[in-house]
């Protein structure tokens, strides 16, 4: 399995929809794949983090970058086009 195709049907395998034949091929693949055992990771995570409906505090250095980031690209954005 190359990760072109673990990717496109990622959604399946997260969901536990996949064929039991598939789903193994997934984990022999994520095995040997770091970027993809990051994706996938990354996916459970932000899904577990969704269904429990609970805000997420941010740590307050990224809080502050992140409002930075954005009230710079806010500028940019409403000064070149008034």
């Amino acid at each position: 399995m190359k990760c072109e195709e673990l990717l496109a049907m990622l959604n399946e395998y997260v969901d536990g929809t996949i064929d039991p034949a598939i789903c193994a091929e997934f984990e022999k693949h994520m095995a040997g794949c770091n970027p993809c055992q990051v994706v996938v990771d990354n996916i459970r995570k932000t899904i577990t983090l969704y269904s429990k409906g609970q805000p997420y505090e941010l740590p307050i250095e990224f809080r502050t970058r992140l409002h930075a980031v954005l009230r710079q690209r806010w500028k940019d954005t409403y000064r070149a086009n008034p």
